[in-house]
């Protein structure tokens, strides 16, 4: 146990056995578990002084613990054959909402710098908006507020910027295709 982490040791000896009953429920094996429950603690490692910033390091580890778990269990079940009834033909367009990402990067370059920074970092790159708080200078909190905030004027780029309509249910009908932005 890392002892220039005295954080990140004292959340582990408080959640560890928990952790470990938790995951034992939901595994058949052990072994299996223990080994989970080993990929937690490298994840938390991994976070270094960011792990001692976390507001709720119980609640993060149990978080990573799920995706961890829900990772395993995907990749252990055998995948399942689909009926050649059910198989898509090539003329199948997909769907509408699918192609609005032709306008992302168009509207991505009408953001301000801070708000494309934190949609691209978090929503695209897939980073934990804790990189975000931190690229910024800023508080969890703060970047959370922020993220949700850059989301919503996206929203609203997307929808006059390539000038979407939507169907009686709400769900986007069409839109009108713009170019990337000339370089």
């Amino acid at each position: 146990m890392p002892d220039d982490r005295p954080c990140l040791s004292r959340a582990w000896r408080e959640t560890r056995g928990e952790l470990l009953g938790w995951l034992r429920h939901r595994l058949d094996s052990e072994a299996e578990a223990d080994d989970l429950l080993q990929e937690v603690f490298l994840r938390a490692l991994r976070q270094g002084d960011a792990f001692c910033t976390l507001d709720n390091p119980r609640a993060w580890l149990f978080q990573v613990a799920r995706n961890a778990l829900t990772d395993r269990l995907r990749s252990n079940r055998p995948p399942s054959e689909l009926s050649d009834d059910l198989a898509a033909t090539e003329s199948e367009l997909p769907a509408t909402v699918d192609q609005l990402t032709q306008c992302l990067p168009r509207v991505l370059g009408e953001l301000s710098a801070a708000d494309r920074l934190a949609i691209e970092l978090c929503d695209i790159a897939g980073q934990p908006q804790q990189v975000l708080a931190e690229k910024l200078g800023i508080s969890l909190s703060g970047a959370k507020s922020r993220l949700q905030r850059a989301r919503q004027r996206l929203k609203v780029r997307l929808i006059e910027g390539c000038q979407v309509c939507f169907d009686a249910e709400g769900q986007v009908a069409g839109f009108v295709p713009r170019p990337p932005p000339k370089r």
